[in-house]
C-alpha cells in the first residue's frame, strides 16, 4: 500500500482510484461495508482520509477519543488490501473549503478518483454543510460517480465509533470487536519506562496511549504482534493498562508482558489486541502479592488465549 501525504503533486499512476472516503477511526464494520462497495477492479482500491482527524482541530481540549493512531489505521487498511491511502492534512486550507471547490480541487484535480463511496451521515467542506447527497451532485458535474452506502447495524443498532468506544470503556473488549470486526489494537513504538516489570521478573514493553480513548484501566489478556525487528512474530501476553496505582501518581501507559518470549524490543513497534478484560487496577499490601498476582494474571490470559 502507498501512503500519500496530500492531494497535490501525485503522479499520474497514483491517480484513478476508486475511493472511500471518510476518517475510519477503529475500521470497524461500517466502514468496511464502505471500502468494499469501492472495490471496482481494474481501479486500484483506495482510501480517502484525513490527518490529524478533524475533531482534534475543531476540539482540540475535549478528551482523547481515537481508537486507532494514524500507524494502526494504516496497517489495518494494508490488511483490506487498500492500494492507495491519501491521508489529507486537516487544517485551515482543508477545512476551509467550500463542499464545491473540495470536490473540484482535492477530489477531481488533486487525487483524479474515478469513484467515491461514503457512509449516509457523510458531511464535508466548510462549516460541514456538504452532505452525501451534494458530493453525488458535485461529483457528477466532476466526472465520477458516487455511491452512498447504507449504515450497518448489529443487534439492531448502527454500529458506530461511539458504541465501541463505549465497549471499551466498559472493559467489554470482546463486545467492540464485534463490531469492529477485528480486536481492537493499540500500536506503536516500545519506549524506555521504569522497568520495574523487570525487576519483578516480569519484564513489559512500555508503549505510549497519548491521544487515544483509553478502554478501562486493568489487565487484560492480549495478542502481540511483534510489527518490526529480526524477532517480528505473534505471541501471547498479558497486558496493564493504566496509571500504576503501587507506585504513585502516573501518567497512563501501556506495558505489556509477553508469554515465553526473550529479547529486546525498545525501539521496534507492536501491536497489542485486547481480548479479554481480567481484572481493574489495584493497589496491592507489598511487592510479594503483586508477584502473585501478576503470575495469577499470566495463568489465566494464556489459558484464554490458547482457546482462541
Amino acid at each position: 500500500m502507498r501512503i500519500h501525504q496530500g492531494w497535490q503533486g501525485l503522479d499520474a499512476s497514483d491517480k484513478g482510484a476508486s475511493v472511500a472516503l471518510g476518517n475510519f477511526d477503529g475500521v470497524h464494520l461500517g466502514h468496511r461495508a464502505v471500502i468494499d462497495l469501492a472495490r471496482r477492479p481494474p481501479a486500484p482500491l483506495g482510501i480517502v482520509t484525513f490527518e490529524p482527524h478533524p475533531r482534534q482541530v475543531f476540539a482540540p481540549d475535549a478528551p482523547p477519543f481515537r481508537l486507532m493512531n494514524a500507524e494502526a489505521r494504516a496497517n489495518r487498511l494494508a490488511k483490506l488490501g487498500v492500494d492507495h491511502l491519501y491521508e489529507l492534512p486537516f487544517g485551515p486550507a482543508l477545512s476551509g473549503l467550500t463542499p464545491a471547490d473540495f470536490v473540484g480541487q482535492v477530489l477531481s484535480r488533486g487525487l483524479g478518483v474515478s469513484h467515491v463511496v461514503v457512509g449516509a451521515d457523510f458531511c464535508f467542506g466548510k462549516g460541514r454543510k456538504g452532505t452525501a447527497n451534494d458530493l453525488k451532485t458535485l461529483g457528477n458535474a466532476a466526472g465520477f460517480a458516487v455511491t452512498v452506502a447504507d449504515l450497518v447495524q448489529a443487534g439492531g443498532r448502527d454500529i458506530s465509533s461511539t458504541a465501541i468506544r463505549q465497549a471499551l470503556s466498559d472493559g467489554r473488549p470482546r463486545d467492540a470487536a464485534a463490531m469492529l470486526g477485528h480486536w481492537h489494537r493499540i500500536e506503536g513504538e516500545v519506549i524506555h519506562g521504569e522497568k520495574r516489570g523487570r525487576d519483578l521478573g516480569y519484564p513489559t514493553a512500555n508503549m505510549s496511549v497519548e491521544g487515544l480513548h483509553l478502554p478501562r484501566f486493568g489487565v487484560y489478556a492480549v495478542r502481540v504482534d511483534v510489527l518490526t525487528g529480526p524477532q517480528a512474530g505473534s505471541h501471547m501476553g498479558a497486558a496493564s493498562l493504566g496509571v500504576r496505582p503501587m507506585f504513585g501518581v502516573n501518567t497512563p501507559n501501556l506495558e505489556t508482558y509477553l508469554l515465553d518470549f526473550k529479547g529486546n524490543l525498545y525501539g521496534h513497534h507492536l501491536s497489542v489486541a485486547f481480548v479479554d478484560f481480567l481484572r481493574p487496577e489495584m493497589k496491592f499490601d507489598g511487592l510479594p502479592a503483586l508477584i502473585t498476582q501478576m503470575q495469577a494474571d499470566c495463568d489465566r490470559a494464556r489459558t484464554i488465549l490458547a482457546a482462541l
